[in-house]
């Protein structure tokens, strides 16, 4: 990327974890899935019964293909495509290249807006000037003409503000405040979505909700009673009590609802219980809420993202969600790590190169036969990245591999696992290492021959290849470790991240057990696969 400008040189940086990136990068996916699962039942489109759990099933007002999203998320897009290149969101040229965008949007791509947002487009699209300037001054005349004019458009596309300025709060407060008065002048509007970036920026940070109370300090000293209040009902209230729920205030307090009232699962792995389903169970509290589902479910899934972060999104949301300009699950995590990360790549070009690099590391490109089941193929990163003859359909791809189709030969069907080779940097790696190998599962289950890789094939790989045993063939963990460890071709040792095995072990319903050697494995112990 290009070196900081004057704005970004500004804001001070913040050195995010791998945690805390795995958090940003569930905001804008998180707001996007919620804005999928309510789709079909926005304004009682398919009416939604309590004993129901709701699908992405498309169809709503669109009508919308299943997992497509709606103009919540696509009007966030046009924020997050300025937002990604490191620029200070309350700068002029900013707010022209995010206004831009919405009048781009609303001429080329709009599946549906709001009647606020509708108006004060349209004004702009006649106005002279900057169409910053142009569409701040249109909303603000549609408030002035109307006194119901805090509506929860603004609050809707406003995660991605909050990972812009995660090292200076009150930046975050002028920056929300400023980017919802493009379209919504009023302040009520500007106030919720304070509330929500301080909620957003304090989950990425801190891994609480705490920071949606927090924000209350940033609001004008006369207005922070009645929000308390309104949080406090809402903290007391099901979801469904607010409702209708276009207006701002009864929106955020729908989807506050839905978190704090939805209670965090006890972690049982070996029960298919673990505390990241917290972020499903509560999201389909959000579309309970009924009304405006879809807004209310993106409310409440940036929110959710940005606390339990992108691995406790389930696979299948995160493999269906795609909308408007063609994005998918994957281009909308890049765009919200650059926006936490100012604009800057790491040092290997991830999230914006077309393919990360293979490393020593890596070793040679091999594949081999998984013990259980031969429609699977183990592998590592430089086979993807040679793939002639690798005889698959679809790919399981447990590390970063870049933008590029991950077979330049043909097309597959390719699942990306957000799954970090590092000890205690996956917030719960059980959830995650279960959610992949249950995927390998499924797309056995359709008859796809699957491979599933990571950097060098042995870690991560061995893991999810273990756990897929313990699922299909019902082998004990130690038996599944050992089995897929002869297919690799390696010598039995403890990998540098134990915490991958211990969770093959607890899925099963086992005590994590010691390992022959009991010492960290180096490159002089691996052996090269024979079972090509």
């Amino acid at each position: 990327m290009s070196h900081p400008t004057r704005a970004q040189a500004r804001r001070p940086a913040v050195s995010l974890g791998e945690v805390a990136t795995a958090r940003a990068a569930g905001v804008l996916i998180g707001a996007a899935v919620g804005d999928a699962l309510g789709v079909p039942y926005e304004f009682g489109s398919a009416p939604l019964r309590l004993d129901q759990r709701p699908a992405m099933i498309g169809g709503g007002l669109g009508p919308y293909a299943p997992g497509e999203y709606s103009d919540d998320t696509q009007m966030h897009v046009c924020i997050a495509k300025v937002a990604a290149t490191g620029v200070d969101l309350r700068e002029p040229e900013a707010l022209d290249a995010i206004a831009g965008n919405f009048l781009h949007w609303i001429r080329n791509g709009a599946s549906d807006r709001g009647a606020q947002t509708s108006s004060v487009l349209s004004a702009t699209a006649r106005a002279a000037g900057t169409p910053g300037t142009a569409m701040r001054d249109a909303a603000a005349a549609y408030a002035r003409r109307n006194r119901r004019s805090a509506g929860n458009g603004s609050l809707m596309r406003t995660g991605i503000v909050a990972l812009a300025y995660l090292g200076d709060v009150e930046a975050m407060a002028e920056a929300a405040r400023t980017v919802s008065s493009l379209t919504h002048a009023d302040p009520l509007a500007g106030d919720a979505c304070v509330l929500w970036c301080s909620g957003i920026r304090t989950a990425v940070l801190d891994g609480s909700f705490d920071g949606v109370r927090a924000g209350l300090a940033l609001l004008p000293a006369d207005r922070r009673e009645q929000w308390a209040a309104w949080l406090d009902e809402a903290e007391n209230n099901p979801p469904r009590r607010f409702n209708p729920n276009g207006f701002v205030v009864s929106a955020l307090q729908a989807a506050w609802s839905a978190i704090t009232r939805t209670p965090v699962p006890d972690h049982r792995p070996e029960h298919g219980s673990f505390r990241s389903q917290h972020f499903t169970y509560a999201l389909e509290a959000a579309v309970h809420a009924g009304n405006d589902t879809d807004t209310v479910a993106a409310i409440a899934g940036m929110l959710l993202g940005a606390r339990w972060g992108i691995g406790a999104i389930p696979l299948p949301w995160q493999q269906a969600v795609h909308g408007w300009p063609g994005l998918t699950g994957p281009d909308l995590m890049r765009l919200a790590v650059l926006t936490a990360r100012q604009g800057r790549d790491e040092y290997n070009g991830w999230p914006s190169v077309a393919r990360i690099p293979a490393t020593y590391k890596s070793g040679p490109a091999f594949r081999v036969v998984h013990p259980d089941d031969d429609g699977v193929l183990l592998g590592n990163l430089p086979l993807t990245q040679t793939p002639q003859g690798v005889p698959v359909d679809a790919v399981v791809s447990l590390c970063r591999v870049g933008t590029d189709p991950i077979l330049a030969d043909r097309p597959v069907e390719h699942v990306q696992v957000w799954l970090v080779d590092l000890p205690d940097a996956n917030a719960d790696i059980d959830y995650v290492l279960d959610q992949a190998a249950r995927e390998v599962a499924r797309l056995r289950a359709e008859g796809k021959r699957v491979l599933v890789h990571c950097v060098a094939g042995r870690s991560r790989t061995a893991a999810v290849a273990a756990r897929y045993s313990t699922l299909r063939s019902g082998r004990r963990p130690m038996r599944a470790l050992e089995a897929v460890h002869r297919a690799l071709g390696r010598t039995w040792r403890l990998p540098h991240n134990p915490d991958l095995y211990q969770a093959v072990f607890r899925l099963a319903g086992y005590q994590p057990q010691p390992w022959p050697g009991h010492r960290p494995m180096v490159r002089r112990d691996w052996k090269s696969p024979t079972n090509w």
